[in-house]
Formats: structure tokens, C-alpha cells, sequence
């Protein structure tokens, strides 16, 4: 019997198919590197469960191929959408073309939320139904390859489609749910291989256990052992984000058209971030709450380049007094209650600035030596620049900036602002103006108008994060990115200043370096790779606030009060489309809906009251169906229990015991011819004519089981009778008996050989059929 055919056969079949289930959720742990934490992979391992009942208990029912994994794929299709995406106020138990449309814009949403997100990203409901149904994918297709297609060693393409992310992303898994998935493929190769005697069963079960097992074992503790062995450091891999060493200084003159210098892979800045109130409600300290790191700020843009403006008075400030953008907060001591206060303790690398980095949001700063503070542009700078080794303190207030607090910012633009509104003229400032309009068109606030920008800047099928610029045919480089689509943070960054300023909003550019990784010992790591400039616009009331345009390829997620799914417009209802932005530049997005109380997307899964009826119709069906599948296979648990191949097995086992033997290589037809020789070599005469015939039939439903394209069954208690014919002959020294040979019932426990269905498996074959030759081997 070949391993598909096995794997179609008896319990071997259920057994596959939970063994593939529990192989593709185990391989989930392949994205463990890539998703945050959340209630996703349960999801998954109960839809991935419920599949496999569903086609279990459909194969149970039918030899076909594919009708198994057809019905599998619609019922989980059905489930999901059900689940997923039933509209606001729909009935998720009916499945409508609704519910269609509804999933498409979710796909959407999905798409936009895995292009705008970082490592580790949040599992939203959209990006958690792809996951769903990718698992459910992988597990029918595993399950049709090995048990419909009897091909269980090509389900190793399902799993690796699994690891192919992390691979590819370079965010690996967990190592264990590599070994499980593993040790689940090997059980799996090891049940398609054809049944064979109990004791030569139980020793290599015995011996594929023990293998696989031990195979997963070395490579687990093998792995860090090879990792560790120093040849590894001769073979010269490549690095990105290396290049340049030395000590590190951020340049103040940026010029649009020069593409990005080496960056260097020197570690510039190493930090920790806790709390001071634990006790209090509010985020988790991380380098993420307190933002990038920003050294300076820039005013003045000529349409090609920054250039850095004359300095401003400087003075000492009290390190136990706030210094911040706001002039109100000033010289005013940290307070929890405008926002959560958090400790950073910094230690400087091979960063030689005279400008030091710091929290774009209000903070105290305490470092010794000449710095002083620079109000204007909110900036601590020095004479010196700073030395390796250097430590400085932050006591950073971290304010809750809402997008509603910032829609609802209003006032007249103080004078200190109003050099920020400055838009060089070029031949193509009009059509900056126009664009800005178009792209913020029915946006009604000046937050509103923000978020269209970044949203336009940040659609990755539109824009490009590349570091080589073209030197650009115009007199305005902003213009040039805007046609070219492709640049780095700078370009971004410019941009998004330069189109709020032509709609009256005052911006600045803001540069220092983003946060960097966090390490094993919870310090954060900053290299000079890290460097980054991004814009700081202006509301009355608030102060300048960061925002981020630049793609998340290499930025990351936009801050929480300008990212798009926590600010949905409240002048118009909320929509459920995507952010889009067309081949024309001057086409406005629009804008994603914001997150529901429950913290999901309004209209992803629905009203969470349309759950109940969904999980109990649920557990019904995976009741029944479990139900069904246990009474079906209570009903063909007797006629399953002997087949052709267990039946030749057991023959082989007892005449192994009388001393009639042959090799595993021999064929039927051979292991026939071996039998018949021994007995007259061991005996003296043939075996009887209805032990001969016996012998031929369980030969011939022997190939047919292996090699047919659709075998036929057999009844269990005819496969026994010719056992128990060969058995009877072969153990007794009397003459061979005749009967059965003209007709009647011969003892082989079929019908008589003359008539009906022969010995041999024929139709009415006549006395010497019996013994004639087998069907040729496929």
C-alpha cells in the first residue's frame, strides 16, 4: 500500500488530519517575532480545529479527493465571514452579499494597518481575520496533500509558506513551535507508511518516535552551541544600516537633493525608561511614550535646502524645573496630573554634538558642565560638545495629546509663530498651495488637515523610502520629491512642513534620532543609523506637536494622536473605507475610522451582542458534528478493522510461525510463488485447492488496495475466511480437500469458485482461474 493510500485508510485518516491541524498551530509560532500579543492565535487554533472536524467528518462520509477539503473551505469561509465581518446591526447567522462587501473593505483595512505598522504589530480585528483565514488555508491545504492527494511529504510547502515572513523580515519565531511542527511532519511521514505486522508495527513506531524525538532534541541543544562556534564570525555577512564610524554629529544644513550619507553603525546613545508613579493607571514606560530624541530644530527652508538660523539668548534653567516648546510650562515643576511622568537616564556614546538630544515633550533636564537653554527653539546646547561616557538625566511629562484636544485647538498664532509660516517662492509655489488645498479638501479644522498630510505621505503604494535622490529638473526640491515619489525623512519631512505652512499652519522641522532597540538588559540602543528629521506643527493652546509622514518601513507607526484609526472625523459619519490616494498627487485621502469603546474598528466585527447567537449556534455544530463523526465511525469501526493489507499481514505473521517465509522485496504475486514452493518443499504436496485459491484472493484484493485507482471493498469476514483457509491447509499433514471446487460453498468463506464471486476475487472464473495468473502490477 503506497502512504496515500494509507493515509485514506481506517483510522490513519482522522489520525492525518489532526495531525496537520496541530502542525499548522504550531507553525503559527513562526510569527511570534512579528505579532504583538492578543487573543489572535486562540482564534486561530479554535477556527484551524473546527476545519479539521468539518473535514474529518466529510471524509468519514466519501472516498473523494477534493470533496473534503471543498466543503472544509466553504464552511470555515462561511464562520469567518459570519464572525469577521457582519455589518453593524446585521445577523452574523446570515451570510449576505453584504457581508461580502463588508470583508473587501476590511481586507483594505488590513492591508493599510500592516503597511503602517512596526515589529512587533498589533493584531487589529482586520489583520486578525487574514491571520484567521491564513491558518485555515494552510491547514487545508496540508490536509488535502497529504490524505486527499496521499502526497504527506509535500505538506512541508504548506508550513515553510508559514515561516516565510519571519524568514524574509528577518524577525525569527519561537524555536520550539519550530520543533513541534517538525516533530508533527516526521509523526506524519511516519503514518503514511503501509501497516505492517503488531510486533514489526510496535518496533517501528518504537524506533520513529524515538527518532524524532531525538532529532528534535540535538536541535535544540545543538542550535546555541553552533551559533557560538567562532567560525561564524570569518564568513562576512551583510549589514544594513552600517557604513561610516567614528563620532557622530547631525548635520544643520540639509539639502533636499543630496541623497543620504553613509549612516554609521556607531551606537551613539544608550538609555533606560521607567515610571515614577507604578502605581498609577496609564501606558507602560518605553521608549515609544517618550518619543524620538530631538537635538535641534530649523526655521528658515529656501526651497533646496535648510539653513540654520541666528542664535537666540541662552540661559541656565533649574534641572528640577521643566523646560518645554510651551512657554506656559516653562520653569513649571513635573505634575502627574497633565500627564504620566517618566524617568529617562541617558548615557552618550560616540555622539559629538553640541546640541543634546531630548524629549520632544515637556521634561527636566540635569547634566553637568556649560550647557544652557536656548527658549526659542526649545533646545539645551553647549559651547563643548559632548564626550563618550557622558550621563544626563530627563524627567520627562508626557501629555495625553487626544485628537480631540487638538481638533478643538483655536486661537490666534502668536508673533513668535509667525516665522514659521514663511513658503519660499519658486516657479511651482502656487502649485504647492493648490495641492496642500486639494489634498486637505473638506478637512475643517487644522488638526483635520494635518492628518491628510500624513496620510498622504504615508501611503506606501504611493511613496517610496529610498536614499538616493534625483538631483531634480526644477527650482524647488519639494516639487521634484512630489514628482519623483521616492526619498528618505528628509524629503518627508520638508515636504509635510512646507504644505502646512501654505495652509497657515506654523511647522518646523525637527531633528534627532528615533528611538532605537530595546536590548536584553531593558536599555535602549540608539546608533547614528538612527538619525531622523520630522515636522513639529503648531496649535494655539497646545504648543508645537510631532508628526511623522514619513513611511513606517522605516519610522514605524504614527504617533497615537495623529495616527489616522484613533482620529475618525467627528463632522462626518464614520467610514469603514481604507486611506486612499490615487496616481495624482493632488488626490486627498481619506480618513480611517478611529477605534470603538471596545477597542476595536467600528463595523469590523460587529455588535459585540451578535456574538452570543454566533458561539452558541457554534458550539452546536462543532457538537453535532463531533457527534456524527463518533457514530460514524462506531458503525464502520467493524468492517474497517480488517482490510486486504492488515489481512496479508496477519497470514504473513502466522506463516512466519510455521517456517513459510518471503522478503519484503517480493510482490504478491511472488510472495504466492514463495508460498507454494515452501509447502511442497516442507510437505511433500501443494497446498489444497481452496487454500490455493484463498491464497490468490487475498493476493489479488492485496494489489488492488495498493494499486488500483478506486479499490473495491471487502467484506472483513471474507479477508478472514481466506486467512483461515491458507492457515487450516498449511497446519495440517492430511490430503488436500477438493470441495468447493464444483460449486457450493468453499472453505475459503467466499462463494463457490464456479459460481457468483470466486476464491480468486473474479466473477464466476471458473476452477482453474483460481489459480491463474495475477492482474498486472501497476
Amino acid at each position: 500500500m503506497s502512504g496515500g493510500a494509507a493515509l485514506r485508510r481506517g483510522w490513519r485518516s482522522p489520525a492525518a488530519t489532526a495531525l496537520t491541524a496541530v502542525a499548522t498551530c504550531t507553525a503559527l509560532g513562526a510569527l511570534s517575532g512579528l505579532l504583538a500579543g492578543g487573543a489572535w492565535a486562540l482564534h486561530a487554533v479554535l477556527a484551524v480545529a473546527g476545519a479539521a472536524l468539518v473535514v474529518g467528518g466529510t471524509r468519514s462520509l466519501t472516498r473523494s479527493t477534493w470533496l473534503p477539503s471543498a466543503v472544509g473551505l466553504v464552511v470555515s469561509a462561511y464562520a469567518l465571514l459570519a464572525w469577521y465581518a457582519t455589518p453593524p446591526g446585521g445577523n452574523p447567522l446570515v451570510v449576505g452579499p453584504g457581508t461580502v462587501e463588508h470583508a473587501g473593505t476590511l481586507v483594505q483595512q488590513a492591508a493599510q494597518l500592516i503597511e503602517t505598522s512596526v515589529v512587533p504589530m498589533a493584531v487589529w480585528p482586520p489583520v486578525e481575520m487574514i491571520l484567521v483565514a491564513a491558518a485555515v488555508l494552510v491547514f487545508l491545504a496540508a490536509d488535502l496533500l497529504a490524505v486527499g492527494c496521499g502526497m504527506p511529504a509535500l505538506t512541508g510547502i504548506a508550513y515553510v509558506a508559514v515561516w516565510t515572513p519571519a524568514v524574509v523580515l528577518g524577525f525569527p519565531g519561537s524555536t520550539w513551535a519550530l520543533a513541534a511542527t517538525g516533530f508533527c511532519y516526521l509523526l506524519l511521514l511516519a503514518l503514511a507508511q503501509p501497516p505492517v505486522a503488531r510486533d514489526r508495527s510496535r518496533r517501528r513506531a518504537g524506533v520513529v518516535l524515538a527518532g524524532a524525538a531525538g532529532l528534535v532534541a540535538v536541535t535544540l541543544a545543538a542550535g546555541p552551541v553552533v551559533a557560538a562556534v567562532p567560525a561564524w564570525s570569518w564568513v562576512d555577512l551583510p549589514d544594513v544600516g552600517t557604513g561610516a564610524v567614528g563620532p557622530v554629529r547631525l548635520a544643520d544644513d540639509l539639502d533636499l537633493r543630496d541623497s543620504l550619507r553613509d549612516q554609521s553603525s556607531q551606537v551613539v546613545l544608550t538609555y533606560t525608561v521607567d515610571r515614577l508613579d507604578d502605581d498609577a493607571e496609564g501606558p507602560a514606560a518605553t521608549a515609544g511614550l517618550v518619543g524620538p530624541l530631538r537635538s535641534f530644530t530649523l526655521r528658515d527652508f529656501d526651497g533646496r535646502s535648510w539653513q540654520r538660523e541666528p542664535g537666540e539668548d541662552l540661559a541656565e534653567w533649574d534641572p528640577q524645573r521643566l523646560l518645554a516648546s510651551d512657554p506656559a510650562l516653562v520653569g513649571a515643576e513635573p505634575d502627574p496630573a497633565r500627564g504620566t511622568l517618566t524617568a529617562v537616564d541617558v548615557r552618550v556614546g560616540a555622539l559629538r554634538e553640541q546640541r543634546l538630544p531630548i524629549s520632544t515633550f515637556p521634561r527636566t533636564v540635569a547634566i553637568d558642565g556649560p550647557w544652557t537653554y536656548d527658549a526659542v527653539r526649545d533646545e539645551v546646547v553647549s559651547r563643548n560638545r559632548t564626550d563618550p561616557g557622558g550621563e544626563y538625566e530627563m524627567v520627562v511629562e508626557v501629555p495625553e495629546l487626544a485628537p480631540d484636544l487638538l481638533r478643538a485647538s483655536a486661537g490666534d498664532v502668536p508673533e513668535e509663530a509667525q516665522a514659521y509660516l514663511d513658503v519660499p517662492e519658486t516657479d511651482h509655489t502656487d502649485d504647492l498651495r493648490a495641492l496642500a488645498a486639494e489634498i486637505t479638501a473638506g478637512a475643517t479644522t487644522a488638526y483635520d488637515q494635518a492628518l491628510a498630510l500624513q496620510t498622504y505621505f504615508r501611503d506606501g503604494t504611493q511613496f517610496r523610502y529610498d536614499t538616493s535622490v534625483d538631483s531634480g529638473d526644477s527650482d524647488d526640491a519639494v516639487w521634484d520629491f512630489l514628482e519623483s515619489r521616492r526619498g528618505y525623512c528628509v524629503q518627508f519631512a520638508t515636504s509635510m512642513t512646507v504644505l502646512a505652512r501654505t495652509l497657515g499652519i506654523p511647522a518646523r522641522l525637527g531633528v534627532g534620532f528615533l528611538p532605537g532597540e530595546l536590548g536584553t538588559d531593558r536599555t535602549y540602543r540608539v546608533t547614528g543609523a538612527d538619525a531622523h528629521a520630522w515636522p513639529e506643527l503648531y496649535f494655539p493652546g497646545t504648543g508645537w506637536v510631532r508628526f511623522e509622514p514619513t513611511p513606517a518601513v522605516q519610522t514605524g507607526p504614527p504617533p497615537s494622536w495623529s495616527n489616522p484609526f484613533n482620529a475618525a472625523t467627528p463632522t462626518t459619519a464614520p467610514t469603514t473605507s481604507a486611506p486612499q490616494v490615487t496616481s495624482n498627487p493632488s488626490t486627498a485621502p481619506t480618513t480611517a475610522p478611529a477605534p470603538d469603546s471596545q477597542g476595536g474598528l467600528p463595523g469590523v466585527v460587529g455588535d459585540p451582542r451578535n456574538r452570543g447567537p454566533l458561539i452558541a449556534v457554534g458550539a452546536l455544530l462543532v457538537a453535532a458534528a463531533a457527534a456524527a463523526w463518533f457514530v460514524l465511525r462506531r458503525r464502520r469501526r467493524a468492517p474497517d478493522r480488517l482490510a486486504p493489507e492488515v489481512a496479508w499481514d496477519r497470514l504473513r505473521d502466522r506463516l512466519r510461525r510455521a517456517g513459510v517465509t518471503w522478503s519484503d522485496a517480493h510482490t504478491p504475486r511472488q510472495a504466492v510463488a514463495a508460498v507454494r514452493s515452501q509447502v511442497v518443499e516442507r510437505r511433500g504436496r501443494p497446498l489444497g485447492r481452496d487454500a490455493d485459491a484463498a491464497l490468490v484472493a487475498l493476493a489479488t484484493a492485496l494489489e488492488r488496495e495498493r494499486y488500483a485507482p478506486d479499490p473495491e471493498a471487502y467484506d472483513p469476514a471474507e479477508l478472514q475466511g481466506w486467512v483461515a483457509a491458507v492457515l487450516t491447509d498449511v497446519s495440517t499433514r492430511a490430503p488436500g480437500d477438493a470441495r468447493g471446487a464444483a460449486g457450493g460453498r468453499g472453505t475459503a468463506g467466499g462463494r463457490g469458485a464456479a459460481g457468483g464471486r470466486g476464491a480468486a476475487g473474479g466473477r464466476g472464473a471458473g476452477p482453474d482461474a483460481a489459480a491463474g495468473p495475477l492482474p498486472t502490477e501497476a
